[in-house]
């Protein structure tokens, strides 16, 4: 039966993330954009059937890996990409037709990892009775802990960062009794809607300096306090130390972002479609998986590194409250 759907466009800005992995944006979206629009419109399948048919075809891209020869490996890659592509189709349906539900979030998490741990096994099983090379054991080994660590990292750093805005949002709402309702933003907020957002606040911020420079100077000429702008909204920025020890860091951001394509360029998901679509589709998956390894851990030390400089920002925020209580 044919249900009434928004355009394409419309279905894009509803489903799609605002930053997503490059991967994702480039190869995945423009095939499972017009898939979900397809089948909401002329389908009953719920976010949690197409969530169980992903892992059955990462389980077939399983089975087909552990054969190990270089056709079968190809047809693996060609079936884990396919899986993929529905795992990113449960969301975005679950979006566009509001049927999304907290076990649905949980379902699609937990086959994630079961895709991985068999695909893992499988693919270096196979190559290690293919060629009989133990290292094809370690490298099973590495890339389950590898996908563990990225998810369990990312979940730590999420908490850690909520925490930080949590402390600082009671600091503004103390605040805001002295201070005539102050409003408060967050520059990671404030760049999921305008990627110019951190280009365009520096700008911002130096023209105030400058004016409220001179404002005191006029001020303190005539014997007056400084003027103060009641109401002015609060802009947090946790990286600014990172972004003024890498200045490049806010052009390269803003040219990802206004693509969709988020800075963490080599996460969970481009490991993911290198050891188990790039590699067996090559036949080089010791060399692929070993240096998508080494990128993965790159940017995850990347990624520790900008939370120790952020915790700093913190710590330094939270204390500039406290001088102007």
């Amino acid at each position: 039966m044919l249900r009434e759907m928004p355009a394409l466009a419309e279905v894009r800005r509803t489903t799609e993330k605002k930053r997503d992995a490059w991967w994702t944006v480039l190869l995945v979206d423009p095939v499972a954009t017009p898939l979900v629009r397809w089948t909401a419109m002329w389908t009953r399948i719920t976010p949690n059937q197409i969530t169980w048919v992903a892992l059955l075809l990462g389980l077939g891209a399983a089975g087909c890996f552990a054969v190990g020869s270089w056709g079968w490996l190809l047809v693996g890659a060609a079936l884990y990409h396919v899986s993929f592509i529905l795992d990113c189709m449960d969301g975005k349906l679950a979006r566009l037709t509001g049927t999304g539900s907290v076990f649905g979030a949980w379902l699609d998490y937990v086959f994630d990892r079961v895709r991985v741990l068999a695909c893992a096994v499988a693919l270096m099983g196979g190559q290690f009775t293919r060629t009989g090379e133990i290292i094809f054991l370690w490298l099973a080994l590495a890339v389950v802990f590898l996908d563990m660590l990225r998810y369990v990292d990312a979940l730590q750093i999420f908490k850690i960062r909520h925490g930080m805005r949590k402390q600082i949002k009671t600091r503004v709402r103390a605040a805001r009794k002295a201070e005539n309702q102050r409003e408060l933003a967050f520059m990671e907020d404030m760049l999921r809607d305008n990627p110019e957002a951190d280009v365009e606040h520096e700008q911002t911020m130096a023209e105030e300096e400058a004016s409220a420079e001179a404002a005191a100077a006029d001020a303190s000429a005539q014997g007056f306090a400084a003027p103060v702008r009641p109401g002015k909204a609060t802009v947090v920025d946790l990286h600014q130390e990172f972004r003024h020890r890498f200045p490049w860091y806010a052009r390269f951001r803003t040219f990802l972002l206004r693509r969709r394509i988020r800075t963490h360029l080599v996460s969970g998901i481009e490991f993911q479609m290198a050891v188990f679509i790039v590699a067996p589709a090559v036949d080089a998956v010791a060399p692929v998986t070993i240096g998508a390894g080494v990128l993965l851990l790159v940017f995850e030390l990347a990624i520790i590194y900008k939370l120790l400089l952020s915790t700093r920002d913190f710590a330094r925020t939270l204390k500039s409250f406290e001088q102007t209580a």
